[in-house]
C-alpha cells in the first residue's frame, strides 16, 4: 500500500511543477509585453517632443504676427476716426485692463477721442435688481428731460436712460453733462456700474468690451438685458461695436447672442478676438464702418471676416 507521505510528496511535486510552469511562462510573456510597452513609451515620448516643437514654432509665428499687427495697426487705422468720439462700456470683470488701454490707444491713433470708461457690475443684469432699477428710472431721481419708452421691461428702460445721456445723437445735440452725471451717480449708488475714468462725456460711438460667458439659470435673462443695452446705445448715436474674446462668441456669450439674432447683428458690429492686436484693429475699423451705416461680424469665429475693410482716412 502507498503510504500517506507518498501522497503528500506527490501533491507537492505537482504544485511545484505548476508554479514553475507559471513562472517560466509569465517570464517569457512578460519579456514580450515589456518590450512592446517600452516601444510604445519611446514612440509616445518622440510624439510628445515633436508636438512640443510644433507648438513652440506655432507660438513663435503667432507672437511674430501679433507684433507685426501691433506695428502696422496705427497706420491701418490712421484717420479713420478723425474728430469722432468714443465711450467704452466694459461688461464685467473678465476684460483685462491691458485690453481696455490698448483699445483706447488705438482709438487715439485713429484720430478719435475716448471720452471715458464705464464698467458694468454683475448686478446690472441681475434679475434680482430689476425692482430697484425700475424704481430709479421711473422715479423722481431720473432727470426730467430723459424720456422713457412705452414698456415695463426694466432692461429696455435702463438701456434707454443710459443711451440718452451717454450717446451723442446723429443730429449732434450733445446731452447735458449734468444729466449724465446725475444718471451715473444714481446707477452707481445701486451698485450696477462704476466709473473707471476720472471723467466721462457723451460720445458718438460706443465700444462694449466683454469677455467669457454667462452661466446659471438666469443666464438667458442676463444676456437679454445686456443686448437691450447694446441696441439702445447703437440706436442713439452713430453706431456701437461689441468686442470680446473667443469665449464670448459662444451661444451663452454676449457676442454670440448678438450674432445669433439677425436683426441685432444687422445693426451692431461684433469682434471675437479683441484680446489680440488684429481684434483691436478690427474694433476701430468697425467703428469707422458703423459711422458709414455698415455693420459686420469680424474675428476668427464662424461666418466672420478677419477684419473690416479699410476705409480711406478722413481728410
Amino acid at each position: 500500500m502507498i503510504d500517506f507521505r507518498y501522497h503528500i510528496v506527490s501533491l507537492v511535486a505537482v504544485f511545484l511543477a505548476i508554479a514553475l510552469g507559471i513562472v517560466i511562462g509569465t517570464t517569457a510573456l512578460n519579456g514580450r509585453v515589456l518590450d512592446d510597452l517600452e516601444d510604445q513609451v519611446t514612440g509616445l515620448q518622440e510624439d510628445k517632443r515633436s508636438l512640443e516643437d510644433t507648438t513652440q514654432a506655432l507660438q513663435a509665428r503667432l507672437d511674430t504676427g501679433d507684433l507685426f499687427e501691433e506695428a502696422v495697426g496705427p497706420a491701418l487705422v490712421e484717420g479713420t476716426l478723425t474728430e469722432r468720439s468714443v465711450v467704452l462700456v466694459v461688461d464685467g470683470e473678465d476684460v483685462a485692463d491691458e485690453t481696455i488701454e490698448a483699445v483706447q490707444l488705438l482709438v487715439d491713433q485713429a484720430g478719435g477721442t475716448v471720452t471715458g470708461t464705464l464698467r458694468l457690475t454683475e448686478s446690472y443684469a441681475d434679475p434680482a435688481k430689476e425692482s430697484e432699477l425700475q424704481s430709479y428710472v421711473t422715479g423722481p431721481g431720473r432727470p426730467a428731460s430723459v424720456t422713457l419708452p412705452e414698456t415695463d421691461d426694466t432692461g429696455e428702460l435702463v438701456g434707454s436712460v443710459l443711451a440718452q445721456v451717454l450717446v451723442v445723437p446723429s443730429d449732434g445735440a450733445t446731452p447735458d453733462s449734468a444729466q449724465l452725471s446725475s444718471v451715473l451717480a444714481g446707477l452707481s449708488a445701486l451698485d450696477v456700474l462704476t466709473q473707471e475714468s476720472p471723467s466721462i462725456q457723451a460720445a458718438q460711438h460706443v465700444v462694449v468690451l466683454t469677455g467669457g460667458v454667462q452661466d446659471g439659470d438666469d443666464a438667458e435673462d442676463r444676456l437679454s438685458t445686456l443686448v437691450e443695452l447694446v441696441t439702445a446705445l447703437d440706436a442713439a448715436g452713430s453706431g456701437a461695436v461689441v468686442a470680446g474674446d473667443a469665449a464670448s462668441a459662444r451661444e451663452n456669450g454676449l457676442v454670440g447672442v448678438v450674432r445669433a439674432d439677425p436683426e441685432t447683428s444687422a445693426l451692431v458690429s461684433t469682434v471675437d478676438n479683441v484680446e489680440s492686436a488684429a481684434g483691436r484693429i478690427s474694433t476701430v475699423l468697425a467703428l469707422s464702418q458703423e459711422g458709414e451705416g455698415t455693420s459686420g461680424k469680424y474675428g476668427t469665429g464662424e461666418d466672420t471676416q478677419p477684419v473690416p475693410p479699410v476705409l480711406a482716412p478722413t481728410p
